[in-house]
């Protein structure tokens, strides 16, 4: 498994100060096994002597440790965080779309194996929704999405989602529903100007 770099960063410097594997273990949510291999590989000389020479350099102070643990703590704190995010995008997300929110993540460059690990998914199964061809749904989607960016643009950008409808159904002849072109114009960043209409309060208010 692939960790980010900067947290292996940390767990070598801490090791380096001399703190003990299993103690790292447990503040930076590490497997044992792992911080061993990174110390053997690192930092071949704690295995043998402890701390690593001074080469001339005072050993680190106190402070220094201090400073280590802190970090510790505020690591300790950013992965309770993000087991609690993940969590909570488990609860509100449907599998298909946490495959769609990897695809995001790895295309930023995070490694597939670890957006998928944090969204609760098998990086398989994330591979088997990305090799699938796009569902009808999707291209009809994709299709209506085109359609409603022509017709606001015509619009200068004035006609909201109710509008936009009614285009679409009485100027195109498309059956759709007004949910879907609402989800749809939200999710490209559209919307429509606000209009005066009379409100409870003072005769006016803004609309669709």
């Amino acid at each position: 498994m692939r960790y980010p770099p900067e947290l292996r960063r940390q767990a070598l410097q801490i090791l380096a100060d001399g703190e003990p594997v299993k103690n790292v273990a447990a503040a930076l949510g590490l497997p044992g096994p792992t911080l061993y291999q990174w110390r053997r590989r690192h930092l071949p000389h704690l295995g043998r002597s402890g701390p690593a020479p001074s080469s001339g350099h005072a050993p680190s102070s106190g402070q220094d440790l201090a400073a280590a643990r802190r970090r510790i703590t505020q690591l300790e704190t950013e992965l309770a965080a993000l087991r609690r995010v993940s969590e909570l995008l488990r609860e509100v997300l449907s599998p298909k779309r946490r495959f769609e929110a990897v695809h995001v993540m790895a295309g930023e460059g995070l490694p597939v194996r670890v957006a998928a690990r944090v969204l609760g998914v098998t990086e398989s199964g994330y591979f088997t929704w990305r090799s699938r061809p796009p569902s009808a749904r999707a291209l009809r989607h994709v299709w209506l999405t085109e359609l409603i960016t022509v017709i606001h643009a015509a619009s200068n950008g004035t006609f909201g989602y109710r509008r936009i409808h009614s285009e679409l159904t009485h100027g195109y002849g498309i059956t759709v529903s007004h949910g879907t072109v609402e989800l749809l114009m939200r999710r490209a960043g559209l919307q429509g100007a606000p209009v005066d209409q009379p409100s409870p309060a003072k005769g006016t208010g803004p609309c669709l």
